[in-house]
Order: C-alpha cells, then structure tokens, then sequence
C-alpha cells in the first residue's frame, strides 16, 4: 500500500527552475527548525498564485486515501475575514472558489506578503546584508500591519546602501534571507505564520 503524500503547494519561485528549486529548498529549512523535521510535507514550488491555487485543485482532486494537499500563498493585501477562503474569494485578482473538502487548515496566508516574515527577525537581515544596512529603515509595529507597497519600499531603502548584496532584490534575495530566519520569532511576531506553523505540527 503506498504511504500517503502530503504535499504543501507554496507560491514563489517564478518561471526559472532554479529559483523554485531554491524556494524549495528554503521552505524545507524553515519548516525543519520550526520543529517538523522527519516529518516533512514534500514542498512544491509552483511560481504565480494562481498556479499554485490551481496545483492544489489538482492535487485535491487526485487524493488517495490519506493524502493531503495544503495551500500557502501571499495574502497580497490586508486581511479583514477570519476564514483564509474568504479571503481569496473576495479579493480582486482572486476570486478563487473554495475546492469541495477544503477546509481552513489547508489554506495559509502570508501577510501581506512573505517578506512580512523578514520583519520579524531583523537580525537574519542585518547578517545576510552585513555593512551598509539600514535597521532602522525597516517599518516599525506588527509585521502583518505593514502594507507590502510600504514593505517593499523600505526593504529597498534598508538595504539600497550595503557593501556586497545592494537594494533586496525578489528572485535574488527572498528564498536565500527565508532559509536563515528563526521560525520562533517569525511565529512570535506574525499570527498568520504561528498558525501555518502549528497547524502543520497537528497536521503531520
């Protein structure tokens, strides 16, 4: 009989398979300090939202006994509905429809964005960046509160002065800084992640 699959579709990575292999890789790293390690789901970097909405549809669709497919995605904007589905059927650009079974536990939310987790642990940043960096630059307040346009734009001011990485750049940066965060001060600092990561704890 064979073991079921559980299979975490993630938003990130593009058109190039070098990055989705290394946004692959960077989630693994996370989700093993983050206490899952021996019992990892199998990370599927899917490049745009809307292939990864539309990977897990597949995914779901497919199931064997026992299998799971679990959904995390950008928010992209802020998030005024409690259920994750809520969400993305409401917003515009989404409007995704909830696949039949779905539940909660299956869909995560990155608030607003993924570099909203970067906030949470500053150090990673200053040591990944090194000379040049600007802490101070970095919004202030509740990581999720930040809007991604004000994030993205003081990220580039933080780091628009280092020595040897320059302004964040997405495909440069974002899987290699993900890969050095600390899980414990990521969930300490970000609601949305702390449920994403515990609930793949009970999950698995």
């Amino acid at each position: 009989m064979a073991k079921p699959m559980v299979k975490l579709f993630v938003e990130g990575g593009g058109d190039s398979d070098a990055l989705k292999t290394e946004c692959r890789q960077a989630f693994t790293k996370l989700l093993e300090r983050a206490g899952l390690k021996g019992r990892m789901p199998r990370v599927v970097a899917c490049g745009a939202r809307r292939s990864a909405f539309e990977q897990f549809c597949t995914a779901l669709e497919g199931a064997g006994k026992g299998d799971l497919a679990i959904l995390l995605v950008d928010a992209e904007s802020a998030v005024t509905h409690g259920s994750p589905w809520d969400h993305v059927a409401t917003r515009e650009g989404d409007k995704w429809v909830r696949p039949k079974g779905a539940t909660d536990e299956q869909l995560h939310l990155m608030v607003e964005c993924m570099e909203s987790w970067f906030l949470a642990d500053p150090r990673a940043l200053a040591v990944f960046y090194g000379g040049g960096f600007h802490a101070s630059k970095l919004p202030t307040g509740k990581p999720e509160s930040v809007s991604k346009a004000d994030l993205y734009h003081k990220l580039a001011e933080a780091t628009k002065d280092t020595k040897t990485k320059g302004s964040y750049g997405k495909g440069t940066h974002s899987f290699k800084l993900l890969a050095t965060l600390d899980p414990s001060l990521v969930a300490a600092a970000c609601p949305w992640a702390a449920k994403f990561f515990e609930s793949l704890r009970e999950l698995l």
